[in-house]
């Protein structure tokens, strides 16, 4: 007797069915994934341009320009200027600042520090005990009887005030090696003035980056001292980087080491300046396009 033909069941059609759907399914993935590299190799090459790719296979790097923005937030060692060419510089570092020190002239040639919120926490008083820097052979150290009778203030570079957050730090603000010859009413008057107008822009702005120093003109130099000559500039700079703003700025002064009553905005000048006056490369740390930019222009308003 012949045997019959069994017909499928309503179990196996489905079964059939849902085979066919993931063999389907399978199908179109792998042709995705075969298009995918001659579609990314044409965008590469120019056949294909960017707008007329398919969204989801842009390539994972490719950001609209309105997401791209320069962030200098983990940036390192920003204040700290170039090497000085012609010059012999004895670098020495601090818990507040960094200095180069000219052990010819017995001055800093440049100090650098970062002002932040955090360091305007006053934990420590001011100590007024101005040391000798112990890195430098003793012989070698100036010490504040060098100024006795001189005329001239001890002028801190990186001012005591800034380093009030750490014992260490204000310790070593006093420091010879951190000292210039400075006019008393320089000194106690517009440099100050300057000082506390920084404090406000760190505040405000969360951190800023200093460099300042002292200026020495091509002239016969006033010489102090009885056992170590220090040579008394003509003049300060100081220069100040917000590299948080957008965009990031940046703005110089210059001091005559004289005495004057006069308004910020008489001091004020662009870092470019600055650096023609000093021969001092401030701020390298920077890429090129934003030093460039930031160090050609200034605007006082925009810091006020």
């Amino acid at each position: 007797m012949p045997r019959k033909r069994r017909t499928p069941t309503s179990h196996n059609k489905k079964q059939s069915k849902s085979t066919n759907g993931w063999l389907g399914l399978l199908l179109i993935i792998i042709t995705a994934f075969i298009g995918y590299g001659p579609l990314s190799n044409a965008w590469q090459s120019g056949i294909i341009s960017l707008d007329r790719l398919p969204q989801n296979i842009k390539p994972a790097n490719q950001k609209d320009k309105s997401e791209t923005q320069t962030d200098l937030s983990d940036a390192q060692d920003l204040e700290i200027p170039a090497p000085i060419k012609g010059i012999k510089e004895t670098i020495l570092q601090r818990k507040g600042y960094t200095v180069s020190y000219n052990r010819t002239l017995n001055l800093p040639n440049w100090v650098a520090w970062e002002l932040n919120r955090d360091k305007l926490v006053e934990r420590e008083s001011r100590t007024d005990k101005f040391l000798p820097d112990p890195d430098l052979p003793e012989n070698e150290a100036v010490t504040t009887d060098d100024y006795k009778r001189s005329g001239w203030d001890r002028g801190h570079m990186c001012p005591a005030a800034d380093n009030r957050w750490h014992w260490r730090a204000m310790q070593e603000s006093f420091y010879m090696t951190n000292i210039c010859p400075q006019h008393h009413n320089l000194n106690r008057g517009d440099w100050k003035e300057l000082e506390d107008r920084c404090r406000i822009w760190a505040e405000k702005e969360g951190r800023i980056y200093i460099v300042c120093g002292p200026i020495l003109y091509k002239q016969k130099h006033r010489i102090i001292g009885k056992e170590h000559k220090i040579t008394v500039p003509e003049a300060f700079f100081k220069v100040i980087l917000c590299a948080d703003s957008h965009p990031p700025r940046a703005i110089g002064f210059i001091y005559k080491n004289t005495s004057g009553n006069h308004p910020l905005d008489n001091y004020v000048n662009s870092v470019d300046q600055v650096e023609r006056i000093t021969g001092i490369d401030f701020f390298p740390a920077l890429p090129d396009d934003i030093e460039q930019k930031v160090e050609a222009n200034y605007d006082l308003k925009r810091w006020e």
